[in-house]
């Protein structure tokens, strides 16, 4: 494992963590308010495990990558593409926003409705899955986005009461320390002994994924699959979306962090 690094030098990206070497390569997307040190429990596995490289970047507008002017799920591939390399063979386990995103990033790579077939990347998207993508939306959910990403940053007395919000934003509360070492990327200092989520507020406001839209411009094959006790997707809802779908029993929303192994075997599940 290296962190601090682990892909190419993409102007605005931080890639905490990754390794490994050749192909093909793994990127893993973590959900909205994360950040890429989300997969720390992944690495050893990952090391052991999988055959190419790997990379866990930040998400544009979270941990330590630059915000973005307007964010949409193509503006978030679009700022992540810069990772892969031509000739590239990638594979894309994205949790929540990053599934979404996974999906869009895979429409660039087919010159779908991001790539629009003109001037392809060189790299090739060979699968994706979408682990507990939320893909069904009320006006009142999507109206509490919106005033969420209209906020102004908030700041905190102590590092403490920051890691708090950041776990809760995140949905991580229960399953990581506020002293877990993962927690450090989502919170900044200010050096007057204040702390601030490293999030920029207003990618809560990236709205619902059209999921008919990024599923039409994928070629490669597409799993999704859900925690069978996350709240926010239900089985029925991704039947009507994927051909291929599964649900992992016993496991909550962030069920890559609850059990790596189990999701990890979503990699070598036949789609």
């Amino acid at each position: 494992m290296t962190t601090g690094g682990g892909g190419p030098a993409t102007p605005g990206v931080r890639v905490g963590l990754g390794g490994g070497a050749g192909q093909p390569v793994l990127l893993l997307l973590h959900g909205m308010g994360a950040t890429g040190d989300v997969w720390r429990g992944w690495a050893e596995l990952l090391d052991d495990r999988w055959p190419g490289r790997w990379l866990a970047p930040d998400l544009p507008g979270h941990g330590g990558s630059t915000p973005l002017d307007r964010y949409s799920f193509d503006s978030f591939a679009a700022g992540l593409a810069g990772l892969l390399h031509p000739g590239d063979r990638v594979v894309v386990l994205g949790h929540s926003l990053g599934g979404a995103v996974g999906l869009a990033l895979a429409g660039r790579g087919a010159g779908g409705a991001v790539g629009n077939g003109a001037d392809l990347p060189g790299w090739s998207v060979e699968r994706v899955i979408g682990l507990g993508v939320k893909v069904g939306w009320t006006p009142d959910e999507l109206a509490k986005t919106d005033a969420l990403a209209a906020r102004p940053v908030v700041w905190y007395d102590s590092r403490a009461e920051a890691a708090q919000r950041y776990l809760r934003v995140s949905g991580l509360t229960g399953l990581l320390e506020p002293d877990d070492p993962a927690v450090d990327a989502g919170i900044v200092p200010d050096g007057d002994g204040r702390w601030r989520l490293a999030m920029d507020p207003r990618a809560f406001g990236v709205g619902a994924p059209e999921m008919a839209r990024l599923l039409a411009a994928v070629a490669a094959p597409v799993l999704l699959a859900r925690g069978e006790q996350d709240p926010m997707v239900a089985d029925a809802e991704l039947a009507r979306l994927a051909r291929s779908t599964h649900t992992l029993p016993g496991l909550g929303h962030n069920a890559h962090v609850e059990n790596p192994v189990a999701v990890l075997a979503l990699l070598e599940r036949p789609v």
